[in-house]
């Protein structure tokens, strides 16, 4: 199909845009030259220069793609109209609180803890990050992919691509009619905060990004609404658009209440939530549940006295009614691969990094499968990439696995037979020449458990996997071609597609 004409004003505005809004971008950052602009994340300090980068990647693939790729309505070029006067004018924003160039004392109100124009410069650096991430994620290292973004919760994803198809971004009062065909929302106040919930970069617009994370703060689906309404609307707790520092600053008054707790969404996790609370010996700590429906965090944080006073009032809302059970997806094999399964003694529900239990819950957005023990130790040792592939876990879906019948004979036969040659092969290779090792299984977990770490300590280490084998085409069941480790081989490489499928 051949691309799509871009209008010819469109191509000579959009590098006079990228251009300005670089220019903007560089006399911001020699403003924010005072070191006490050094904050804990976000601090502008840092976004400033990062944003300017990844524009200027941006405007390269733009060049080199000579205005070639997905530009129909809602693509690249209107998300770029968008994104670059939002950015201008959140940048003058800010420019108009920073003192001046070469006069560093002129406004010291800004650094007072507390003050007015501090909370809103902090709350105009929020967005600066938001707009960092939401850019990054929809041009990462600069090539548009907003028409393939894949949105972590499988029922938001079905959603938007049937109403929005390939567009990556909609005015909110176009998003905001598509959403009431199935979460009907009150106008008026109501349809103003969810507004200001959902439209993080203050843009007037949502993108294809930012409801992705509404979606995973709010989960599950099918209570969506009623979630956001008990959680951010009616909750004491809930504190939109705070920051670390701004977390420790509030709980300040409540040391003395030990349980006293408030919660926000992270804003170094997008899409996943931050709680800080005031520990049994006055201690102010903040913690980040992974990818988990927040109304089950607070209530067994509850039950174990952690979370008992929202913001330090006494009222703490009973969150039960959320706690709906929801079916589990059944996961699905072919009688080939369950037979390749048991021709090597094993099982596809069995979890391939503990070997000890079956599989029961779901990576997302990339789909492996392990066991929720193996998952919780994983992600215990800071480390938020799937042990499979990589990819950033972003949610968790419980699943069940159809517990199969017994092994066939005729695959208990096959085993044997594929021992007894995987002997005979070996024992017939030339001198010198080295027998075949199989590819080690992923490590074992430390299933320890460990502290929660703050929000700003957290880092990701993820350990060291060998990469897989290239697949190799099925063997028949009951041939001798093959030897154990080259099966053991496919089963790891066909595993991902599997559970993927």
């Amino acid at each position: 199909m051949a691309a799509a004409v871009v209008p010819r004003g469109r191509r000579w505005e959009e590098p006079r845009a990228l251009g300005r809004a670089l220019r903007l971008l560089k006399l911001l950052e020699e403003q924010c030259g005072d070191p006490r602009m050094a904050l804990s994340p976000p601090s502008l300090r840092d976004l400033l220069p990062r944003t300017a980068q990844l524009l200027r990647e941006v405007a390269q693939a733009r060049r080199a793609a000579s205005g070639g790729g997905p530009e129909g309505p809602g693509g690249a070029g209107d998300f770029l109209v968008v994104y670059l006067a939002n950015l201008e004018a959140k940048s003058r924003q800010v420019a108009a609180l920073l003192p001046p160039r070469g006069r560093r004392g002129s406004n010291d109100e800004l650094f007072r803890e507390g003050s007015r124009l501090r909370r809103q410069l902090a709350k105009l650096a929020l967005i600066f990050s938001h707009m960092h991430a939401e850019l990054g994620a929809l041009f990462p290292g600069g090539k548009y992919c907003g028409h393939t973004y894949q949105l972590t919760k499988a029922p938001a994803h079905t959603f938007w691509r049937e109403h929005c198809g390939v567009r990556c971004v909609l005015p909110w009062t176009e998003f905001e009619s598509l959403l009431c065909t199935c979460h009907p929302v009150e106008a008026g106040s109501m349809a103003l905060a969810l507004r200001s919930t959902i439209d993080l970069t203050c843009s007037g617009h949502v993108s294809i990004f930012e409801f992705d994370i509404f979606t995973r703060l709010f989960q599950p689906w099918p209570t969506l609404l009623r979630n956001w309404q008990l959680l951010a609307v009616n909750h004491p707790g809930y504190m939109a658009f705070l920051t670390y520092d701004e977390v420790q600053a509030r709980l300040q008054a409540c040391r003395d209440k030990p349980g006293s707790y408030i919660f926000r969404p992270s804003c170094t996790r997008l899409g996943q939530w931050a709680i800080g609370y005031v520990s049994v010996d006055g201690s102010i700590l903040q913690t980040i549940p992974p990818n988990r429906p927040l109304f089950q965090v607070l209530l067994e944080g509850r039950k174990n006295g952690f979370y008992l006073y929202p913001d330090g009032k006494n009222h703490n809302p009973d969150l039960t009614e959320l706690c709906q059970t929801e079916p589990h997806q059944r996961i699905h094999v072919s009688e080939e691969q369950l037979q390749l399964y048991w021709a090597v003694d094993s099982t596809f529900e069995l979890c391939k990094i503990c070997a000890e239990s079956n599989k029961d819950v779901r990576i997302e957005p990339c789909g492996h499968l392990l066991c929720s023990r193996c998952l919780a130790a994983w992600q215990r040792s800071d480390s938020q990439t799937c042990p499979f592939c990589r990819c950033e876990i972003k949610g968790r879906e419980a699943v069940s696995i159809y517990q199969f019948q017994e092994k066939p004979a005729e695959a208990s036969v096959t085993a044997k037979d594929l021992g007894d040659s995987s002997d005979q092969e070996d024992g017939e290779l030339e001198q010198g020449q080295a027998a075949p090792s199989p590819p080690p299984l992923p490590p074992r977990l430390d299933l320890s458990p460990r502290r929660p770490t703050s929000e700003f300590q957290l880092q990701v280490a993820p350990l060291a996997l060998p990469r897989l084998r290239t697949p190799l085409p099925l063997p028949r069941i009951g041939t001798v071609a093959s030897a154990p480790w080259e099966i053991t081989s496919r089963l790891q490489a066909r595993e991902g597609a599997t559970e993927n499928s």
